[in-house]
Protein backbone atom coordinates (compact mmCIF):
# COMPACT_ATOMS: atom_id res chain seq x y z
CA UNK A 1 0.00 0.00 0.00
CA UNK A 2 1.07 3.52 -1.02
CA UNK A 3 2.23 5.35 2.11
CA UNK A 4 1.52 9.08 -0.05
CA UNK A 5 -1.12 10.89 1.79
CA UNK A 6 -3.47 10.74 -1.37
CA UNK A 7 -3.90 6.87 -0.29
CA UNK A 8 -6.22 8.37 2.49
CA UNK A 9 -8.27 11.08 3.39
CA UNK A 10 -7.11 13.76 5.66
CA UNK A 11 -9.08 16.42 3.89
CA UNK A 12 -12.69 15.97 4.74
CA UNK A 13 -14.26 17.88 7.31
CA UNK A 14 -15.62 15.91 9.87
CA UNK A 15 -18.36 17.56 11.59
CA UNK A 16 -16.85 16.59 15.53
CA UNK A 17 -19.86 18.41 17.03
CA UNK A 18 -22.30 15.57 16.30
CA UNK A 19 -21.16 13.59 19.39
CA UNK A 20 -19.93 15.05 22.61
CA UNK A 21 -16.78 16.32 21.66
CA UNK A 22 -14.18 17.93 24.16
CA UNK A 23 -12.23 20.04 21.61
CA UNK A 24 -15.28 21.09 19.46
CA UNK A 25 -17.76 21.62 22.32
CA UNK A 26 -15.45 23.98 24.75
CA UNK A 27 -16.01 26.94 22.79
CA UNK A 28 -18.85 28.92 20.57
CA UNK A 29 -19.55 27.12 16.94
CA UNK A 30 -17.85 30.53 15.86
CA UNK A 31 -14.09 29.19 17.08
CA UNK A 32 -11.63 27.39 15.50
CA UNK A 33 -10.16 24.95 18.23
CA UNK A 34 -6.62 24.35 17.72
CA UNK A 35 -6.18 23.06 21.67
CA UNK A 36 -6.36 19.67 23.03
CA UNK A 37 -4.31 17.53 21.23
CA UNK A 38 -6.31 15.50 19.58
CA UNK A 39 -6.16 15.03 15.65
CA UNK A 40 -9.40 15.96 13.60
CA UNK A 41 -8.31 13.12 10.89
CA UNK A 42 -10.31 9.75 10.70
CA UNK A 43 -8.52 6.94 11.96
CA UNK A 44 -6.77 4.73 9.75
CA UNK A 45 -9.36 2.26 7.93
CA UNK A 46 -7.15 -0.69 9.17
CA UNK A 47 -8.84 -0.01 12.89
CA UNK A 48 -12.13 1.67 11.29
CA UNK A 49 -12.17 -2.45 10.03
CA UNK A 50 -10.94 -3.99 13.31
CA UNK A 51 -13.70 -2.31 15.57
CA UNK A 52 -16.19 -2.98 13.53
CA UNK A 53 -15.57 -6.71 13.12
CA UNK A 54 -15.36 -6.23 16.51
CA UNK A 55 -18.80 -4.36 17.64
CA UNK A 56 -20.46 -7.57 15.34
CA UNK A 57 -19.69 -9.70 18.23
CA UNK A 58 -22.58 -8.19 20.60
CA UNK A 59 -21.32 -8.94 23.84
CA UNK A 60 -18.57 -6.80 25.65
CA UNK A 61 -17.36 -8.40 28.73
CA UNK A 62 -13.95 -7.94 30.77
CA UNK A 63 -11.21 -8.43 28.34
CA UNK A 64 -7.62 -8.98 28.74
CA UNK A 65 -4.19 -7.64 26.15
CA UNK A 66 -3.80 -10.83 24.62
CA UNK A 67 -0.76 -12.16 22.87
CA UNK A 68 -1.84 -11.12 19.37
CA UNK A 69 -1.84 -7.48 21.29
CA UNK A 70 1.35 -7.97 23.03
CA UNK A 71 3.54 -9.55 20.25
CA UNK A 72 2.33 -6.84 17.98
CA UNK A 73 3.51 -3.78 20.24
CA UNK A 74 7.25 -5.92 20.85
CA UNK A 75 7.40 -6.53 17.14
CA UNK A 76 6.63 -2.61 16.27
CA UNK A 77 9.17 -1.56 18.91
CA UNK A 78 11.79 -4.08 17.83
CA UNK A 79 11.07 -2.66 13.88
CA UNK A 80 11.35 1.03 14.64
CA UNK A 81 13.38 1.35 17.88
CA UNK A 82 15.80 -1.53 17.96
CA UNK A 83 14.43 -2.50 21.21
CA UNK A 84 13.88 -5.68 22.01
CA UNK A 85 10.77 -5.71 24.69
CA UNK A 86 8.77 -9.11 26.00
CA UNK A 87 5.07 -9.39 26.31
CA UNK A 88 5.80 -10.39 30.15
CA UNK A 89 6.87 -6.39 30.50
CA UNK A 90 3.69 -5.24 29.11
CA UNK A 91 0.46 -4.23 31.57
CA UNK A 92 -1.96 -2.47 30.17
CA UNK A 93 -4.49 -0.02 31.36
CA UNK A 94 -6.63 2.79 30.69
CA UNK A 95 -4.54 5.78 30.05
CA UNK A 96 -1.12 7.34 30.71
CA UNK A 97 -2.25 10.53 32.67
CA UNK A 98 -3.90 7.23 35.64
CA UNK A 99 -0.64 5.55 34.94
CA UNK A 100 1.41 8.79 36.08
CA UNK A 101 -1.10 8.81 39.50
CA UNK A 102 -0.35 5.39 40.06
CA UNK A 103 4.00 5.61 39.77
CA UNK A 104 3.16 8.29 42.42
CA UNK A 105 0.88 6.38 44.60
CA UNK A 106 2.44 2.84 44.40
CA UNK A 107 6.76 4.04 44.08
CA UNK A 108 6.60 6.86 46.18
CA UNK A 109 5.84 7.75 50.21
CA UNK A 110 3.60 10.84 51.09
CA UNK A 111 5.79 13.75 51.26
CA UNK A 112 8.10 12.29 49.00
CA UNK A 113 9.15 14.39 46.08
CA UNK A 114 7.81 14.46 42.36
CA UNK A 115 10.43 16.18 39.47
CA UNK A 116 9.32 17.52 36.33
CA UNK A 117 10.95 19.73 33.96
CA UNK A 118 8.52 22.32 32.60
CA UNK A 119 7.15 23.27 30.47
CA UNK A 120 5.20 20.19 30.75
CA UNK A 121 2.06 18.48 29.74
CA UNK A 122 -0.62 19.71 32.50
CA UNK A 123 -1.34 16.74 34.09
CA UNK A 124 2.02 16.36 35.11
CA UNK A 125 1.79 19.54 37.36
CA UNK A 126 -0.89 18.00 39.39
CA UNK A 127 0.63 14.39 40.10
CA UNK A 128 2.10 15.17 42.99
CA UNK A 129 -0.94 17.23 44.64
CA UNK A 130 -3.18 14.89 43.96
CA UNK A 131 -1.26 12.24 45.11
CA UNK A 132 0.07 13.76 48.63
CA UNK A 133 3.48 14.33 47.24
CA UNK A 134 6.02 17.48 47.05
CA UNK A 135 5.59 18.84 43.69
CA UNK A 136 9.35 19.41 42.23
CA UNK A 137 9.67 21.49 38.85
CA UNK A 138 13.07 22.99 37.09
CA UNK A 139 12.25 25.10 33.47
CA UNK A 140 14.06 23.49 30.81
CA UNK A 141 16.52 26.22 28.94
CA UNK A 142 14.19 28.37 26.14
CA UNK A 143 15.96 28.90 22.45
CA UNK A 144 18.16 31.15 22.16
CA UNK A 145 19.91 32.85 18.65
CA UNK A 146 22.89 30.39 18.78
CA UNK A 147 20.79 27.28 19.92
CA UNK A 148 17.12 27.03 18.39
CA UNK A 149 15.92 23.64 20.42
CA UNK A 150 14.83 23.69 23.90
CA UNK A 151 17.12 22.21 26.28
CA UNK A 152 17.56 20.57 29.90
CA UNK A 153 18.93 22.78 32.58
CA UNK A 154 20.78 20.37 34.27
CA UNK A 155 21.71 23.17 36.60
CA UNK A 156 17.93 23.47 37.51
CA UNK A 157 17.20 20.23 37.73
CA UNK A 158 19.74 19.92 40.40
CA UNK A 159 18.87 22.79 42.23
CA UNK A 160 15.44 21.17 42.33
CA UNK A 161 15.53 17.89 43.30
CA UNK A 162 15.97 16.96 47.45
CA UNK A 163 16.83 13.73 49.38
CA UNK A 164 13.13 13.21 49.38
CA UNK A 165 12.87 13.25 45.72
CA UNK A 166 11.64 10.08 44.90
CA UNK A 167 10.08 9.96 40.71
CA UNK A 168 11.13 11.91 37.96
CA UNK A 169 7.73 12.51 35.48
CA UNK A 170 9.71 12.28 32.15
CA UNK A 171 8.00 13.14 28.72
CA UNK A 172 10.07 12.04 26.08
CA UNK A 173 9.64 13.10 23.05
CA UNK A 174 8.34 16.42 25.03
CA UNK A 175 5.35 17.66 25.28
CA UNK A 176 4.52 21.06 24.43
CA UNK A 177 8.35 21.71 22.53
CA UNK A 178 8.62 18.48 20.56
CA UNK A 179 11.94 18.01 21.46
CA UNK A 180 13.52 14.81 20.68
CA UNK A 181 15.89 14.29 23.37
CA UNK A 182 19.52 12.89 21.78
CA UNK A 183 22.28 10.49 23.30
CA UNK A 184 24.32 12.78 24.83
CA UNK A 185 21.02 14.47 26.35
CA UNK A 186 19.76 11.10 27.26
CA UNK A 187 23.17 10.00 29.15
CA UNK A 188 23.44 13.06 31.27
CA UNK A 189 19.88 12.32 32.35
CA UNK A 190 21.12 9.01 33.24
CA UNK A 191 23.72 10.44 35.18
CA UNK A 192 21.43 12.93 36.88
CA UNK A 193 18.43 9.78 37.82
CA UNK A 194 21.49 7.44 39.09
CA UNK A 195 22.96 9.75 40.99
CA UNK A 196 19.71 11.02 43.19
CA UNK A 197 18.60 6.72 42.80
CA UNK A 198 15.26 8.30 41.29
CA UNK A 199 12.53 6.07 39.52
CA UNK A 200 11.52 7.40 36.36
CA UNK A 201 8.15 6.91 34.63
CA UNK A 202 8.59 7.73 30.99
CA UNK A 203 6.08 9.08 28.81
CA UNK A 204 6.54 8.39 25.15
CA UNK A 205 3.14 9.07 23.48
CA UNK A 206 4.73 10.77 20.42
CA UNK A 207 7.39 8.56 20.05
CA UNK A 208 5.86 7.88 16.40
CA UNK A 209 5.39 11.35 15.39
CA UNK A 210 9.08 11.97 14.30
CA UNK A 211 8.53 15.01 11.74
CA UNK A 212 12.12 15.56 11.31
CA UNK A 213 14.01 12.66 10.35
CA UNK A 214 15.66 12.51 13.96
CA UNK A 215 15.14 9.01 15.43
CA UNK A 216 13.36 8.38 19.01
CA UNK A 217 15.66 6.45 21.54
CA UNK A 218 12.94 4.90 24.16
CA UNK A 219 14.69 5.81 27.02
CA UNK A 220 15.06 2.24 29.00
CA UNK A 221 17.22 1.19 25.50
CA UNK A 222 19.48 4.36 25.34
CA UNK A 223 20.35 4.05 28.69
CA UNK A 224 20.12 0.14 29.43
CA UNK A 225 21.36 1.35 33.19
CA UNK A 226 17.69 3.22 33.78
CA UNK A 227 16.27 -0.34 32.43
CA UNK A 228 15.14 -1.60 35.98
CA UNK A 229 14.02 1.87 37.42
CA UNK A 230 12.18 3.07 34.58
CA UNK A 231 8.39 2.40 33.89
CA UNK A 232 7.62 3.48 29.85
CA UNK A 233 4.36 4.54 28.62
CA UNK A 234 3.12 3.39 25.34
CA UNK A 235 -0.09 4.01 23.26
CA UNK A 236 -1.50 4.16 19.91
CA UNK A 237 -3.51 7.72 21.35
CA UNK A 238 -1.79 9.80 19.44
CA UNK A 239 0.08 8.87 16.56
CA UNK A 240 -3.53 7.09 15.46
CA UNK A 241 -6.31 9.65 17.11
CA UNK A 242 -8.10 6.76 19.18
CA UNK A 243 -7.28 8.77 22.74
CA UNK A 244 -10.77 8.51 23.50
CA UNK A 245 -10.20 5.05 23.67
CA UNK A 246 -8.28 4.95 26.31
CA UNK A 247 -5.75 2.70 26.26
CA UNK A 248 -2.51 2.75 27.05
CA UNK A 249 0.56 0.34 27.73
CA UNK A 250 3.13 0.14 30.83
CA UNK A 251 6.51 -1.49 29.86
CA UNK A 252 8.14 -2.29 32.33
CA UNK A 253 11.49 -4.71 32.21
CA UNK A 254 12.60 -4.76 36.36
CA UNK A 255 9.89 -7.75 38.18
CA UNK A 256 10.20 -6.30 41.01
CA UNK A 257 9.12 -2.53 39.62
CA UNK A 258 6.51 -4.06 37.72
CA UNK A 259 4.83 -5.99 40.84
CA UNK A 260 4.53 -3.10 42.61
CA UNK A 261 3.50 -0.92 39.84
CA UNK A 262 0.66 -3.15 39.10
CA UNK A 263 -0.31 -3.73 42.69
CA UNK A 264 -0.59 -0.23 42.89
CA UNK A 265 -3.43 -0.16 39.56
CA UNK A 266 -5.69 -2.45 41.75
CA UNK A 267 -8.88 -1.31 42.76
CA UNK A 268 -8.07 1.93 41.05
CA UNK A 269 -7.87 1.02 37.42
CA UNK A 270 -10.94 -0.04 35.23
CA UNK A 271 -11.04 -3.06 33.87
CA UNK A 272 -9.06 -3.00 30.02
CA UNK A 273 -10.67 -1.43 27.37
CA UNK A 274 -11.94 -3.56 24.75
CA UNK A 275 -12.48 -1.54 21.77
CA UNK A 276 -9.11 0.36 22.98
CA UNK A 277 -7.03 -2.68 22.98
CA UNK A 278 -8.62 -3.84 19.65
CA UNK A 279 -8.04 -0.61 18.02
CA UNK A 280 -4.29 -0.57 19.15
CA UNK A 281 -3.40 -3.94 18.06
CA UNK A 282 -4.96 -2.74 14.73
CA UNK A 283 -2.50 0.43 14.53
CA UNK A 284 -0.02 -2.22 15.29
CA UNK A 285 -0.14 -4.35 13.04
CA UNK A 286 -1.47 -2.90 10.10
CA UNK A 287 -1.11 1.09 10.75
CA UNK A 288 2.08 1.60 9.32
CA UNK A 289 0.81 3.19 5.78
CA UNK A 290 -1.30 5.36 7.36
CA UNK A 291 0.93 6.36 10.27
CA UNK A 292 3.65 7.12 6.98
CA UNK A 293 0.56 9.38 5.41
CA UNK A 294 0.09 11.13 8.46
CA UNK A 295 3.82 12.08 8.85
CA UNK A 296 3.53 14.04 5.06
CA UNK A 297 0.79 15.89 6.15
CA UNK A 298 1.96 16.87 9.68
CA UNK A 299 4.81 18.19 8.28
CA UNK A 300 3.06 19.77 5.42
CA UNK A 301 1.29 21.68 8.19
CA UNK A 302 3.77 22.65 9.98
CA UNK A 303 5.47 24.12 6.94
CA UNK A 304 2.36 26.35 6.87
CA UNK A 305 2.70 27.32 10.50
CA UNK A 306 6.31 28.22 9.66
CA UNK A 307 5.28 30.61 6.94
CA UNK A 308 3.02 32.64 9.14
CA UNK A 309 5.38 32.54 12.11
CA UNK A 310 7.51 34.02 9.97
CA UNK A 311 5.02 37.69 9.42
CA UNK A 312 4.70 37.85 13.08
CA UNK A 313 6.61 39.91 14.16
CA UNK A 314 7.37 39.28 18.37
CA UNK A 315 6.10 35.55 18.05
CA UNK A 316 9.07 32.59 17.84
CA UNK A 317 8.49 29.42 17.73
CA UNK A 318 10.99 26.49 18.30
CA UNK A 319 10.25 23.98 15.19
CA UNK A 320 9.41 20.81 17.00
CA UNK A 321 11.00 17.60 15.97
CA UNK A 322 8.00 15.58 16.84
CA UNK A 323 4.57 15.98 17.72
CA UNK A 324 1.86 17.72 16.18
CA UNK A 325 1.65 20.36 18.63
CA UNK A 326 3.76 23.81 17.81
CA UNK A 327 4.70 26.15 21.01
CA UNK A 328 4.54 29.41 20.24
CA UNK A 329 6.47 32.21 22.26
CA UNK A 330 4.04 35.33 22.37
CA UNK A 331 5.60 37.23 25.26
CA UNK A 332 7.01 39.92 23.27
CA UNK A 333 3.72 39.80 20.49
CA UNK A 334 1.61 42.93 22.47
CA UNK A 335 -1.12 40.28 23.73
CA UNK A 336 -0.24 40.94 27.21
CA UNK A 337 0.28 37.99 30.04
CA UNK A 338 -2.94 35.75 28.99
CA UNK A 339 -1.80 36.24 25.14
CA UNK A 340 -4.66 33.15 24.44
CA UNK A 341 -7.17 35.14 25.77
CA UNK A 342 -6.60 37.83 23.26
CA UNK A 343 -5.95 35.15 20.18
CA UNK A 344 -9.40 33.79 21.55
CA UNK A 345 -11.50 37.37 21.60
CA UNK A 346 -10.09 38.69 18.72
CA UNK A 347 -9.38 36.05 16.45
CA UNK A 348 -11.64 32.97 17.52
CA UNK A 349 -9.26 30.78 17.47
CA UNK A 350 -8.54 28.27 20.84
CA UNK A 351 -4.85 27.69 21.84
CA UNK A 352 -3.70 26.31 25.15
CA UNK A 353 -2.32 28.38 27.47
CA UNK A 354 0.90 28.30 28.45
CA UNK A 355 0.82 29.20 32.27
CA UNK A 356 -1.05 25.93 32.53
CA UNK A 357 2.00 24.24 31.25
CA UNK A 358 4.20 25.93 33.47
CA UNK A 359 5.18 29.01 31.25
CA UNK A 360 2.72 31.36 31.00
CA UNK A 361 2.91 33.75 27.68
CA UNK A 362 3.17 31.00 25.14
CA UNK A 363 0.56 29.17 24.06
CA UNK A 364 0.17 25.55 22.63
CA UNK A 365 -1.41 25.02 18.88
CA UNK A 366 -2.27 21.72 17.43
CA UNK A 367 -1.90 21.73 13.71
CA UNK A 368 -3.13 18.22 13.65
CA UNK A 369 -6.08 19.26 11.40
CA UNK A 370 -7.64 19.62 7.76
CA UNK A 371 -5.14 21.91 6.26
CA UNK A 372 -7.81 24.05 5.07
CA UNK A 373 -9.26 24.68 8.67
CA UNK A 374 -5.01 25.34 9.99
CA UNK A 375 -5.14 28.03 7.30
CA UNK A 376 -7.94 29.20 8.37
CA UNK A 377 -7.29 29.76 11.77
CA UNK A 378 -3.58 30.69 11.05
CA UNK A 379 -5.28 33.82 8.86
CA UNK A 380 -7.52 34.81 11.40
CA UNK A 381 -4.42 34.71 13.64
CA UNK A 382 -2.84 36.67 11.02
CA UNK A 383 -4.68 40.05 11.10
CA UNK A 384 -3.96 40.20 14.98
CA UNK A 385 -0.27 39.19 14.79
CA UNK A 386 0.91 40.56 11.49
CA UNK A 387 3.07 43.45 11.05
CA UNK A 388 1.16 46.38 9.46
CA UNK A 389 2.08 47.02 5.75
CA UNK A 390 4.43 50.27 5.60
Amino acid sequence: MSHDSAAFDFTTPLDRRVYPTTKWQLYDEDVLPLWVADMDFAVAPAIQNALAERLAHPVFGYTHADRDLKQALCQWSLARYGWEIEADWQHWLPGVVPALHVASLALTEPGDGVLTVTPIYPPFLKVADNTGRTAQTAPMRAPTEDDPLWRLDFDAMEAAVTPRTRLLLWCHPHNPTGRVFDEKELSRLADFVERHDLIVCSDELHCDLILDGSAHRPLAHAEPRLAARTITLWAASKTFNVAGLTSACAVISDDNLRARFKRGCLGLMPSENIMGETAARAAFTDGEPWRQALLARLRDNLALIESFVERWPGVKMSVPQATFLAWLDLREAGLGEAPQKAVLKQARVALNNGADFGWPGFARLNFGTERALLEKALTRMDVLLAAPAS
